[in-house]
C-alpha cells in the first residue's frame, strides 16, 4: 500500500518493552495511564461553544483542541470510525461505506446486525481493543463500530452492543465502572465510548438547528456526569482523555435531492450505495453504457471509475469499492424516487461530502497526563489518532496510515 506509514523507532520501542515484560511484571508506576476515548457521531468541530457545550470546552482548556479534524474519504460514520481505531483509511481496512457489497460476503448495511457482527467484512484492519488484548492488557468497548464482531477471533474484555435505548446516564455509569476496573478489579488500558443523539438530530433536522443544539447540550452533559464522576473519584488525572468525532455535517435545503433513478437506467447499473459518496456497479456487458451516463461532471455530483478519484481521497483500489464512484457537492443528497416521496418537508443535514469542507471537520479534544494544557492544535488527518493511541497505550502500532509526528504538537513539554 502506497500510504502505510508506520513509525520504525516506535515500533522497536514497543517490541522492545514487550519483550523485557509482561502485564504482570510491570511495576505500577510504570504502568501508562488509561486511555479513555469518546466519539460524539456528527459533531462539527465548529458547533463547540461555551454556551452549548460548556463540559467540552472546560476540557479543551485544561488540555488541547484541534481547530478541525480532517476525516477520511467517505465522510461517513462506520468507515470513520475504524479508521480511527486502526489509522488505515477507508480504502485500506475495507469498511469503504456504510453500505458495500462484496461477492463473498453479500451485502452489508448498518441496520444489518447480522452483517456488522460478522468480522469477515472488518478483517482488514486490527482495532486497537484487539492489540491491547493481545498484549495482554484489558480493554473495553460500549458501542464502538466495529467492536461487535471478533475480529481477529475477540472482541474487547467488556463490550456493549449498540442499543439507543439505553440513556446516556446509565451509560456513562457503565463507563465509570469499567475505570475503576470493574468487574475482575483491573483497570483497563483502553476504553472507548460512542454516542449518536447529535447525528441522528443532524440529519433530521441540519446542523444549525435548535434540535442540534440541543442533542449537542444532551451529550455534553452526559460526558460531564462521566468527568464529573472521573473528578471525584480520583481518576481524571490518571486518564488521558480523548473526544473525537468522527465527522461534521452539513445543511441539505428542503428539496435538494436527486433521484438515483435519474443517474442511471436500473437496466445498465446497480445502485450499490447512495446518499452523498455514491457507488455503481454497471451490470455484464453495459460498463461503456454506465460510464456514457455516469462519468463527468453533472448538475450537482460528478462521477468517476473508481482509479481515477481524487488522489487526496486516497480511495479507489479497494474491490470493495464499486467501479464508479459519484460525489454529490455539498448540501445534495442522491436517494430513490420512493425516498424522496416520503421525506418530510423541511432543511434536514448530511455527512459524506469533501472531507476537505469545513462542514465536514471533525471534533479532536483531549485532556490528561500526557497532554499539553490550553493548546489549540491545527489541522490534521484523523488517520494521525491511532499512532497517539498507542504511544499513550504502550503498545507497538500495527502498519498504519498515520503520522506519528501529526500529534506531536498535542503532547505535553512540545513546543
Amino acid at each position: 500500500m502506497t500510504f502505510l506509514r508506520i513509525s520504525a523507532s516506535a515500533l522497536a520501542c514497543g517490541l522492545l518493552a514487550a519483550c523485557a515484560s509482561t502485564p504482570s511484571t510491570i511495576a505500577p508506576a510504570d504502568v501508562p495511564p488509561t486511555v479513555l476515548m469518546i466519539s460524539i457521531d456528527g459533531l462539527r468541530a465548529d458547533k463547540l461553544s461555551e454556551a452549548d457545550s460548556p463540559n467540552l470546552m472546560r476540557l479543551a482548556r485544561e488540555g488541547v483542541r484541534s481547530i478541525g479534524m480532517r476525516p477520511s474519504y467517505p465522510a461517513l460514520t462506520f468507515p470513520n470510525h475504524y479508521t480511527l481505531v486502526t489509522g488505515l483509511r477507508p480504502d485500506h481496512h475495507g469498511l469503504v461505506h456504510n453500505a458495500m457489497s462484496a461477492d463473498a460476503l453479500g451485502e452489508f448495511k448498518v441496520s444489518d446486525r447480522a452483517a456488522v457482527q460478522n468480522a469477515a467484512w472488518w478483517d482488514g484492519g486490527e482495532p486497537i481493543w484487539v492489540s491491547v488484548r493481545k498484549a495482554g492488557l484489558k480493554s473495553a468497548t460500549w458501542s464502538w463500530p466495529g467492536s461487535e464482531a471478533p475480529v481477529r477471533g475477540l472482541h474487547a474484555n467488556q463490550w456493549r452492543m449498540y442499543d439507543e435505548s439505553v440513556p446516556l446516564p446509565e451509560r456513562m455509569k457503565q463507563v465509570l465502572g469499567w475505570l475503576h476496573g470493574e468487574p475482575d478489579a483491573i483497570k483497563p488500558r483502553f476504553v472507548a465510548t460512542y454516542m449518536e443523539q447529535v447525528d441522528k438530530a443532524g440529519h433530521a433536522h441540519g446542523p444549525n438547528s435548535a434540535e442540534y443544539t440541543a442533542a449537542l447540550q444532551q451529550v455534553d452533559a452526559a460526558v460531564g456526569q462521566l468527568i464529573d464522576g472521573m473528578r471525584r473519584d480520583r481518576l481524571l488525572d490518571e486518564t488521558n482523555v480523548i473526544v473525537v468525532s468522527d465527522h461534521g455535517m452539513a445543511t441539505v435545503k428542503d428539496g435538494n435531492t436527486v433521484a438515483i433513478e435519474d443517474m442511471v437506467p436500473a437496466d445498465i447499473a446497480k445502485v450499490v450505495s447512495v446518499g452523498q459518496s455514491v457507488g455503481f456497479a454497471p451490470l455484464p456487458g453495459k460498463q461503456a453504457d454506465a460510464e456514457k451516463a455516469l462519468l463527468g461532471e453533472h448538475a450537482h455530483y460528478q462521477c468517476w471509475n473508481k482509479a481515477a478519484l481524487p488522489a487526496r481521497w486516497h480511495y479507489g483500489s479497494n474491490p470493495r469499492i464499486p467501479a464508479i464512484v459519484c460525489q454529490m457537492q455539498e448540501g445534495w443528497d442522491a436517494i430513490t424516487r420512493d425516498s424522496i416521496a416520503k421525506r418530510p418537508p423541511g432543511d434536514r443535514g448530511s455527512h459524506g461530502y469533501d472531507p476537505a469542507l469545513p462542514s465536514m471537520q471533525a471534533v479532536f479534544v483531549a485532556r490528561g497526563p500526557a497532554f499539553a494544557q490550553g493548546k489549540q492544535l491545527s489541522a490534521f488527518d484523523n488517520v494521525d489518532v491511532y499512532p497517539l493511541l498507542t504511544r499513550l497505550i504502550g503498545i507497538p502500532a500495527q502498519p498504519n496510515d498515520g503520522d506519528p509526528q501529526a500529534l506531536q504538537q498535542a503532547l505535553r513539554g512540545s513546543k
